[in-house]
């Protein structure tokens, strides 16, 4: 079973875990250097707040082509933090991402593969790590974004709840992961994330979608109009930098160009077939590549 009590605070393996645990032959301690569209990215910093489109757009990541900034981060005047990457995944399909979200939070190891500088620990709030999905379940993690160490939620929802259509991303072979973040320990939820997974020669293409901050924070479980006035005063009390939209837009280029070079030989050894035909978010995924 998976635990929420207080983690050990350390990155990557243990010698005992190297030693011993079946996915110590998938950790590397050593990451390539950012793509050069990302570093590109970070020399021109912070971006017109209408290049980048707020999360009523979500929708339209379905359509072909792409969005003015596909790499890229903005904050808005009402503190918002919008922050987008574009990741070239080859021989990955979208597939292997849907296992992936559902398999990697039932064990620490696992998630530190992701990110073995940044990641310290995984665990499913609702205690079960025997379940093959993870839309309507929240994850616990605990990493490092730049110098900062987090310990948030991850609230995964349908992308239906964000105006995607299921049955469009189905029949397309494409995926996306959804989910709204939150700040463990508080009633606070603090936006909105998509990884938008679409099948291209060769493998697949991920487009990262974080909107933070701002009118995106609200506190859980309270109804309108209060639960926004809360979260406008809490953004407000805190509001969040270029500083963090840079950082953030260099984890996520790491963390899933990273993955992305092991995850075919993760998704061979460790992967069993859903006898339904479905994928972790419980629609049917066409493979690409």
């Amino acid at each position: 079973m998976s635990s929420l009590a207080t983690p050990d605070r350390r990155l990557g393996f243990s010698e005992a875990e190297k030693a011993l645990s079946p996915y110590a032959p998938f950790f590397n301690e050593r990451m390539a250097p950012l793509p050069a569209h990302v570093r590109e990215a970070l020399l021109m910093g912070a971006q017109a707040q209408e290049l980048l489109l707020p999360v009523q757009a979500a929708k339209e990541l379905q359509q072909p082509g792409y969005w003015p900034i596909e790499t890229g981060y903005t904050v808005s005047p009402d503190g918002e933090l919008r922050v987008f990457v574009l990741t070239h995944m080859p021989g990955v399909t979208p597939a292997m991402w849907d296992w992936w979200f559902a398999w990697h939070g039932s064990h620490a190891q696992r998630y530190k593969l992701w990110h073995p500088q940044a990641h310290v620990h995984v665990a499913w709030q609702d205690g079960r790590s025997d379940l093959s999905h993870y839309v309507g379940r929240i994850s616990r993690v605990v990493e490092y974004v730049g110098p900062t160490c987090m310990d948030v939620t991850v609230a995964f929802v349908p992308p239906a709840q964000l105006g995607l259509d299921e049955k469009q991303l189905a029949a397309d072979g494409e995926v996306a992961i959804c989910a709204s973040g939150g700040i463990a320990g508080t009633p606070l939820e603090t936006g909105w994330l998509i990884h938008h997974l679409r099948p291209v020669p060769g493998g697949t293409e991920m487009r990262s979608r974080f909107w933070l901050g701002g009118a995106n924070v609200r506190a859980r479980g309270l109804l309108k109009p209060l639960g926004p006035v809360i979260g406008r005063i809490a953004s407000r009390l805190q509001p969040l930098t270029a500083t963090q939209g840079a950082e953030l837009l260099v984890h996520c280029a790491q963390e899933m160009n990273h993955l992305a070079g092991i995850l075919p030989a993760l998704h061979r050894s460790f992967h069993t077939p859903d006898p339904a035909g479905t994928g972790a978010a419980g629609v049917t995924a066409k493979s690409s590549g």
